[in-house]
């Protein structure tokens, strides 16, 4: 069955009637309509937020055909072409498609996960690039997970096999290993099953630990054989992942020597740094990115926040991790902490006016052992493992206080969100947080943007338009102009106003077909509901 083709006249039969036959013969076949490669769609009446940035245009017109957009502008001035489909988009918003730059759609840790799923892992990506979509996540970059399955998950997309969201990915994080790797978990190698070092090496794909013994010139030519795999941009290793303190991973000239090669291919360059001195090298190096750069064990120094937004770095933080309901939990947490030791600060007070108070009168050995610590406690050193417990704690001020720093300068921020799924739910004690679900935590992430310092405006233009930059597809994706890939929502309230209103998602349209999200994931495979276990 095609599609009813209307006159421009004909606009006023309504949004909902005719979005509701539209996906009524979506749901008949697959979550995109087919919809004939000549089809003209035009979407009349909207207000329109293009991710440039600039004032809203309300009444407008956009008009689809062939996968891009073809006309923009005010309903005065473009014309509905005749026998055009028309969307009725009056009292909605129309912005383009928004855009995660670090997602992990892969199945890559937890040794039960990974031996049941194994064969599945492809549709397991290919699941949660269908979340994502189904959340208005129109492109995600995945910045680390397994090469093979994120390469063939891809591939389907973008030949029409499968829906979902436009996947770029960069396979493993070059230097690193796999998920019981030194580097990676701190996990030492003996007595590793082979199981486990077969997954490794699924995830190392030829561009694991060993590159970080080579020389600079060795490893351009490593990088380049990387790169024939067929992954869309490179991701290092600058620090170490997980540990305190986060140890440097490449010397500058070979962090210059893959950032060179990485170019010379067109493509984008990034790094993990969590320190600020790893920071300072990857951005002299010439990186294009740094993955959540606000993630430092200390506060990143003004010159070094001067220097990326002088060099145009993007910031891809994880904004879903440090505002919202994790950073009220955190307030939380602190004030908790802060009135237990007001109680315990109050009991030692008491204790020294009863001893005080007695003096004299003691006469066991107790009392004097308690009148020695409360009164004549000598002040001593902190010792260092007390300092770095503290800064484990901390992080969480470190990494806002650093986001809004870089925000308040300027940097080229990117909605992201290190969303990822760690283990199956039927492997899960509690159920993951929402904040770095798939899609989900995306929205999270953009409305973190305006709770960092940034206006509602400004962090649409983060999560589209410097999203596709990142991408290196700005001149393709990112914003509503003529020629660009027709990647556009249609929100049912006005998210300059609150920025939750893009929550409100009335209608998604991907390479300039319309999307029916309620079907969305196709085929649950991961992320399907688990049921409780009995009481």
């Amino acid at each position: 069955m095609r599609f009813a083709r209307r006159n421009a006249s004909g606009y006023a039969h309504g949004f909902r009637a005719l979005t509701g036959l539209l996906l009524a013969l979506a749901s008949r076949a697959t979550p995109t309509v087919a919809q004939p490669a000549d089809t003209v769609v035009a979407i009349v009446g909207a207000t329109l937020i293009d991710g440039n940035g600039g004032p809203a245009v309300p009444n407008a017109v956009v008009v689809l055909s062939g996968g891009r957009i073809r006309a923009v502008g005010p309903r005065a001035s473009v014309p509905v072409p005749k026998g055009a489909t028309v969307i009725d988009g009056t009292g909605k918003y129309l912005v383009p498609g928004f855009i995660d730059t670090n997602v992990h759609l892969s199945l890559y840790s937890g040794l039960e996960s990974l031996a049941r799923y194994e064969g599945r892992f492809t549709d397991i990506a290919i699941e949660g690039a269908q979340l994502q979509l189904k959340y208005g996540i129109t492109s995600v970059r995945d910045s680390y997970g397994m090469l093979k399955p994120l390469l063939e998950a891809r591939d389907r997309i973008n030949r029409g096999e499968a829906v979902g969201a436009r996947i770029l990915f960069a396979g493993n994080i070059v230097g690193w290993g796999g998920p019981w790797s030194y580097t990676f978990t701190g996990t030492r190698q003996e007595n590793l099953s082979l199981f486990q070092e077969q997954m490794n090496d699924a995830i190392a794909a030829g561009g694991g630990e060993d590159l970080m013994n080579m020389t600079p010139d060795a490893l351009r030519g490593a990088i380049n054989r990387y790169l024939d795999q067929g992954v869309d941009f490179v991701k290092y290793g600058g620090t170490s992942h997980a540990f305190f303190p986060a140890m440097l991973g490449f010397s500058e000239a070979a962090q210059r020597a893959m950032v060179e090669e990485t170019h010379k291919r067109g493509k984008v360059a990034e790094t993990h740094a969590t320190s600020p001195e790893g920071l300072r090298l990857a951005v002299e190096a010439g990186v294009d990115l740094v993955q959540h750069p606000e993630a430092t064990d200390a506060l990143i120094p003004p010159d070094i926040v001067r220097l990326m937004v002088t060099k145009g770095v993007f910031c891809s933080m994880l904004e879903n991790t440090i505002t919202g309901k994790p950073w009220k939990e955190f307030q939380k947490l602190l004030k908790n902490k802060a009135d237990s030791v007001t109680r315990a600060d109050s009991t030692r007070r008491a204790d020294s006016m009863k001893v005080a108070t007695t003096g004299d009168t003691l006469r066991t050995w107790a009392d004097s052992t308690i009148a020695e610590n409360v009164l004549r406690r000598p002040v001593r050193a902190r010792t260092l493992g007390e300092v770095a417990r503290d800064s484990t704690n901390n992080r969480m001020l470190f990494r806002r206080k650093n986001a809004e720093e870089l925000i308040r300068a300027g940097c080229l921020a990117t909605a992201s969100t290190d969303n990822y799924r760690g283990s199956a739910p039927e492997f899960e004690r509690v159920p993951r947080s929402e904040n770095q679900a798939p899609g989900v935590g995306s929205i999270l992430s953009i409305e973190g943007l305006v709770e960092l310092g940034m206006t509602p405006g400004q962090a649409i233009v983060a999560a589209t338009k410097n999203g596709a930059m990142a991408m290196r597809m700005g001149n393709q994706l990112g914003t509503i102009e003529p020629g660009k890939i027709a990647d556009v929502l249609l929100l049912g309230a006005d998210p300059l106003v609150d920025i939750h209103n893009i929550r409100k998602l009335a209608l998604v349209i991907r390479d300039g077909r319309i999307v029916d999200i309620r079907r969305l994931p196709v085929k649950p495979v991961f992320y399907r509901p688990v049921a409780k276990p009995a009481s």
